[in-house]
């Protein structure tokens, strides 16, 4: 499991990492960039942007 804080500085434990980047990457980047839409997930919102992206290639 990993921790991540959402736009609210809020902290999310994310469950199944692998699950969620997989969902990240198929719908919300194009062509393997960010395209800085905001991913809900349980209440908590991420903005998807380059900055979110480094987080999640550092937690795996």
């Amino acid at each position: 499991m990993a921790k991540i804080q959402d736009i609210y500085g809020n902290e999310y434990e994310i469950q199944d990492l692998k699950s969620f980047i997989s969902h990240i990457k198929k719908y919300h980047t194009i062509d393997g960039h960010p395209d800085n839409s905001i991913h809900e997930e349980n209440g908590y919102y991420f903005k998807i942007n380059s900055d979110f992206i480094n987080v999640l290639d550092n937690i795996t």
